[in-house]
């Protein structure tokens, strides 16, 4: 009889022969198991500075710099502290009971930022975030019924809302070389207003200038404002040069193509898109011809006297006209020279409506030089300080001694 300990021994080369055998059969096998898989979750950094900074062109200190910084500091003395800029007021009576234009008010917010960057003072860029913030609190969203964002006023959403609230991301990107705001990317938001403003293009080539947001969405067939397709395409324009994406290039190209088909007006924003495409892309020759003919209808358009019939407001939206078309005359190689004349008759014309100046035989007290000092009134007709004149004026002088630095420093855009 074997021991139990013998057959231990006996039995264990077997065992281990058999567990060898298992093995080799089996080596070039895995068991299959049931993986969760792993799902990446993958943070999108906001873009609080852009791939490339702006190109800026000096201006040289003088009295039309301080005159741009003067109407700064009007706005900033009668900013209230939710933000909400200065509408309207008379400069007699204190009277403020106007109808403001939010849209006005949004456009005079990037004006602010024109300041911050003449000046180089910040708090005209602090006094433009607490507007722009505020502003920005008329956006809307709605996928379900419009691409994109729109900003919202008076029942619906027009297109210049958002093509002007664009501008204003611009002019602060300009001023400050980045998009945080808060915890907003404005950059997003740009894009996004940039989406509603394709979304509002009409398939000939034009747009839609107001949209209903309301229960289904639809389009206003009836609505027109005279500039909000301009104001739409410079937006286009601003928005190619803050992302460098030729998307929007082509858009802004498409309709540039057919609005140069339609009649000649003063159209002071198409004459911004004149002067962006030629810094940004090329003028080609039948942008040069709109262009002088815009010129030309803006030359005749008024008499250029020191009436006090005429209206500040759109004598400085002369200003900004002709001083954006020097820009891209001067940039594209055409003869510039010509309107820097009529320009400086202009800016005659407004500087002499700025307090605590006037042309009107007013007598101005110290208390309103303190109160109102700096802003641009109407007429002596109408002795009001609005916004959108004191944004025009400030545009408008900016791009004029934006062209003097061209012209006096060689300068040239970049490749």
């Amino acid at each position: 009889m074997f021991s139990g300990r013998k057959i231990f021994f006996f039995l264990l080369p077997i065992l281990l022969g058999l567990v060898s055998a298992y093995l080799f059969r089996t080596k070039n096998f895995s068991p299959v198991v049931a993986v969760t898989p792993t799902v990446a979750v993958i943070t999108v950094v906001p873009t609080i500075t852009p791939t490339h900074i702006p190109k800026l062109i000096s201006i040289d200190d003088g009295p039309l710099k301080d005159s741009v910084i003067a109407a700064g500091d009007y706005l900033v003395r009668q900013q209230l502290t939710n933000g909400e800029l200065p509408y309207q007021v008379d400069i007699f009576t204190g009277e403020r009971a106007y109808s403001p234009s939010y849209l006005r008010l949004v456009a005079g917010t990037g004006s602010l930022f024109t300041v911050c960057r003449v000046s180089d003072d910040p708090k005209y860029c602090t006094a433009g975030d607490s507007a722009l913030e505020h502003y920005l609190e008329f956006l809307v969203s709605d996928p379900i019924k419009f691409k994109g964002t729109c900003l919202y006023t008076e029942g619906s959403c027009q297109l210049s809302g958002s093509a002007l609230t664009v501008d204003a991301i611009y002019k602060r990107w300009q001023a400050t070389d980045g998009f945080l705001l808060t915890d907003q990317n404005l950059l997003d938001t740009a894009r996004d207003l940039g989406y509603f403003i394709v979304f509002m293009r009409r398939p000939e080539g034009g747009f839609y200038h107001s949209f209903d947001p309301h229960f289904v969405g639809e389009v206003n067939l009836d609505y027109f404002s005279a500039f909000a397709s301009s104001e739409a395409l410079l937006a286009l324009s601003e928005l190619y040069e803050m992302t460098d994406n030729d998307f929007w290039l082509v858009q802004a190209r498409e309709v540039n193509a057919y609005m140069i088909t339609q009649p000649i007006t003063e159209d002071y924003w198409h004459s911004y898109v004149f002067s962006m495409l030629a810094r940004l892309d090329i003028l080609n020759q039948a942008d040069k011809e709109y262009a002088v003919e815009i010129a030309k209808t803006i030359i005749v358009g008024q008499v250029r006297s020191l009436d006090p019939k005429n209206t500040s407001i759109a004598t400085a939206t002369k200003v900004e006209s002709l001083a954006a078309l020097a820009q891209a005359f001067y940039l594209s190689g055409a003869e510039h020279e010509w309107l820097d004349p009529e320009i400086r008759t202009f800016i005659t014309f407004v500087q002499a409506r700025q307090l605590p100046d006037n042309n009107c035989n007013w007598e101005i007290s110290k208390d309103m030089i303190t109160r109102y000092g700096g802003g641009i009134f109407s007429s002596c007709d109408d002795a009001s300080v609005r916004i959108d004149g004191l944004q025009h004026w400030i545009n408008g002088v900016t791009a004029y001694l934006e062209y003097q630095s061209m012209i006096n420093s060689d300068y040239a855009p970049s490749p």
